[in-house]
């Protein structure tokens, strides 16, 4: 199947105008994800897991708020569920009045309709993961050109796993903290070397620690996951974190999972793209709903007659992927 038609079919299915052809089950998924530029018009819903699933009914963040900026506004990935929506703007007040932390510069969140994306990421699919930058906001309200080019900053020093003691802000490890100790969350990924770090700097009240998990990539944001919520029976949800607080359990990346291959070790093989029956069913029904409402940013979709000038036999090919500054390799 050519690419060249998954972005009508996509505009199609938004309309609600068709079902899912059979021939789409074939195509990879964040191909028809990616290429929807609106939510489903269906009851809020996270279908599936953080990793293979899919969302009805998400709502946007806005570009600004009193205490954030999204950021990389053109990927059109700051769709959640209404709850992270609503997560995320106490979250950032909080983190203004408890730590210092000038405000959120907030990355990813899902796609319209959650799902696979075509870049960057394994999980963020079911409208419950976010990413926040380990930059605190700058005081002007960036325009949205600046927003796509802002660089990301790492907080480990180059070339190596150890946290830079110059970038390091202990603002931001209390921000880790704050969103360690919010109920809603239900774990929080951040590099194995600021996982040390944070071990380091705990004190005696750990607990919090255990919600707060090494993982490969995160040494430029870190990556907040609610739990499945309520009104969502499809969500299926990750076992609980234990309550030792892991840092004991630490050599094992800086030993094992980050070392250099060995000369000559079989390079790994990235695993198929998935495609619709990985996916739940129900993510059928809410790639083929009708669009839920304009975004608050970015251009609309392309109507019909530009996208298949020839009568609809044909469609102009996908856009180009926005390039992330770094792999991110993701639960």
């Amino acid at each position: 199947m050519k690419l060249a038609y998954v972005a009508g079919w996509a505009a199609l299915l938004g309309m609600g105008l068709l079902p899912l052809p059979a021939a789409a089950q074939s195509v990879p998924a964040k191909e028809l994800f990616g290429a929807v530029e609106r939510p489903a018009a269906l009851r809020t819903q996270s279908l599936g897991s953080y990793a293979k699933g899919c969302i009805a009914g998400a709502v946007e963040l806005p570009a600004d708020g009193p205490h954030w900026q999204s950021m990389r506004l053109s990927r059109n990935r700051h769709w959640g569920h209404p709850n992270l929506v609503a997560f995320l703007d106490r979250f950032a007040q909080r983190a203004v009045a408890e730590t210092g932390w000038p405000g959120l510069l907030v990355g990813d969140l899902s796609q319209p309709r959650g799902g696979p994306m075509p870049s960057g990421h394994a999980s963020h699919q079911i409208g419950l993961d976010v990413d926040i930058w380990a930059q605190p906001m700058p005081a002007q309200r960036l325009t949205a050109g600046q927003r796509e080019d802002f660089p990301f900053r790492s907080v480990l020093r180059k070339g190596t796993l150890q946290v830079d003691e110059r970038t390091w802000d202990d603002r931001y490890g209390r921000l880790i903290r704050l969103a360690a100790e919010s109920p809603e969350v239900q774990r929080i990924f951040v590099h194995p070397g600021v996982k040390r770090k944070l071990c380091q700097v705990a004190g005696r009240d750990r607990s919090w620690l255990a919600k707060v998990r090494p993982m490969y990539g995160h040494d430029e944001h870190f990556h907040i996951r609610l739990f499945c919520q309520a009104g969502s029976p499809g969500c299926q949800p990750q076992e609980p974190v234990v309550a030792k607080d892991g840092c004991d359990d630490l050599d094992y990346w800086f030993n094992v999972a980050l070392k250099p291959p060995k000369p000559g070790a079989k390079p790994w093989k990235r695993p198929a793209p998935m495609t619709m029956a990985a996916l739940p069913k129900a993510c059928q029904t809410v790639l083929a709903a009708a669009d839920g409402g304009p975004r608050q940013v970015a251009p609309a979709a392309p109507t019909l007659a530009a996208m298949a000038p020839d009568g609809g036999t044909s469609f102009p090919p996908l856009p180009g992927a926005v390039p992330i500054p770094a792999p991110r390799p993701l639960p």
